[in-house]
């Protein structure tokens, strides 16, 4: 369970996320973060939130973002605001750590998924670039769909084959979340 305070750590996309405000501090109005991407982080996929718009305010260093397929700078003091249905990506490009004060308006259930996707790349389930295997992913993609939805394939698609995924997963030992990783 996420707390003001609580760090979770990716050790293979170089980022660490601080939680300062919880859906629960917030009535789910709001959860804040900080976080810091090391030097040379990951990309992550290109991906959208249906329901949330982000807010980001670089506090040191200097952030690329891919909005839409266009890639910009932000700097010490820089902020940007991704509205619902956005396509985007960050990652830090520079040799240096970037912290960032991030915000995603409404809550919802994002702090679970961000322990869990942390949670599985601190425990060696996930690729290298730090992403989980297809049969995770399938069960992740339909519990966080309102917080999370990969850019590519369509997302009728995605649905289709997580829907038909799905039973296969659990029967594997998959699970959506992991006690473990909401402690």
């Amino acid at each position: 369970m996420a707390y003001p305070n609580k760090i979770i750590r990716n050790p293979l996309t170089g980022q660490d996320i601080k939680f300062l405000q919880t859906a629960r501090d917030t009535d789910g109005a709001l959860l804040e973060m900080e976080s810091t991407y090391a030097g040379h982080s990951t990309e992550p996929a290109p991906h959208y939130h249906p329901q949330q718009a982000e807010d980001f305010t670089v506090l040191s260093g200097e952030l690329s973002v891919r909005v839409n397929g266009e890639i910009q700078l932000l700097k010490a003091g820089d902020s940007i605001h991704i509205p619902a249905n956005t396509v985007h990506g960050m990652w830090n490009h520079t040799d240096q750590p970037v912290v960032v004060n991030w915000q995603v308006r409404p809550a919802l259930d994002t702090e679970q998924l961000l322990e869990t996707g942390m949670g599985l790349a601190t425990d060696g389930k996930t690729n290298a670039r730090g992403m989980p295997g297809i049969l995770q992913v399938a069960l992740m993609a339909r519990r966080f769909s309102r917080e999370f939805r990969l850019a590519r394939p369509p997302f009728w698609l995605q649905k289709t084959l997580f829907f038909l995924l799905a039973p296969f997963a659990r029967l594997a030992g998959y699970q959506a979340t992991y006690p473990d990783y909401l402690d």
